[in-house]
Formats: structure tokens, C-alpha cells, sequence
């Protein structure tokens, strides 16, 4: 008897179904550590991620988590259920908005709405698809959201 082996992938362009809400597993909680790593190493020194007794002094009370670290994030939950090993490229990005800050403890989860797909024209083996990424923290509060095109791999039998 051979051995079957299955091997953990995102979904090909044709497993991509719009109009439908995929949510992704694990959730992610947030650490400071995660906060201040990420920024010293993307050089943002702003004092709302970085020193508490500057924080203390605005609207927020304490620091927030860098906003571009919640972002990829959010669509780092995603790429195990979505684009393991099946994404191309990423295109770009519109729409991100952050409509509630995140802080050091709180936790992410991550659901992903195709919104649209199309063939490429160009490309036969692969097609565009845009992505609606949405987070929401532990207490059902959307804290971003970012539309994503990506150029996805058409199944291999397909294409």
C-alpha cells in the first residue's frame, strides 16, 4: 500500500468562491513584545507605540499597537486557509482602515470575504482575486479592514 500524502495549501483560483466569508483558525493574541519588536524594527518611533508615560497622556490612556502591525496581521491569518503555496503575487492594497485601535492583550481574529475574481488575461494558469480582510478583537469590535487584489495559480488541471 502507498502512502497517501496530503500536503497543507491555500485554495486554487477556481476553490475561491465569491461573495463567500472565509474565517480563519487560529486567532492571534497580541504582546506587547509584538508591539515594540515591530516597531523598532520598521524604525516608526512614534511615542503612541513606544513610551508609556507619553501614551498615558492622550485620548488612548496607554500605547496602541502599531496599526501596520495589525495589518499583516491580518492578512498573515489568512495565508495558511487562503494562499499557501497557491499565491502568485500581491498586487496591492486599498481601503485599509483602522476603525478601533488595538492594544498590548487583545485578541485577533481574521475572516477574509472574496469579493471578486476574474481570469487573467495575460496569464491562462492564474486569476485576480480581491480579498476583504477584516479583523475584529476579543470583543467583537472591527479593528481593520483592508481590500487586497492578488494574482492567484489556477488549479494545475486547469490551466
Amino acid at each position: 500500500m502507498t502512502e497517501r500524502i496530503v500536503q497543507q495549501r491555500g485554495l486554487y483560483y477556481e476553490e475561491l468562491e465569491e461573495g463567500v466569508r472565509y474565517v480563519h483558525a487560529p486567532s492571534r493574541t497580541v504582546t506587547e513584545a509584538d508591539n515594540v519588536l515591530f516597531t523598532t524594527l520598521t524604525g516608526n518611533t512614534q511615542s503612541l507605540h513606544l513610551d508609556a508615560e507619553w501614551a498615558a497622556g492622550t485620548e488612548f490612556g496607554e500605547r496602541l499597537v502599531n496599526s501596520m502591525f495589525t495589518l499583516s496581521t491580518l492578512v498573515g491569518l489568512s495565508v495558511a486557509q487562503l494562499t499557501q503555496g497557491t499565491i502568485v503575487a500581491n498586487l496591492g492594497f486599498r481601503d485599509i482602515r483602522f476603525p478601533a485601535p488595538v492594544r498590548a492583550g487583545d485578541t485577533l481574529t481574521a475572516s477574509t470575504r472574496v469579493v471578486e475574481k476574474r481570469l487573467s488575461q495575460s496569464r491562462p494558469t492564474q486569476g485576480l482575486v480581491v480579498f476583504e480582510h477584516t479583523a475584529v478583537n476579543q470583543r467583537g469590535e472591527t479593528v481593520a479592514v483592508a481590500v487586497r487584489t492578488a494574482l492567484m495559480q489556477r488549479m494545475p488541471e486547469t490551466a
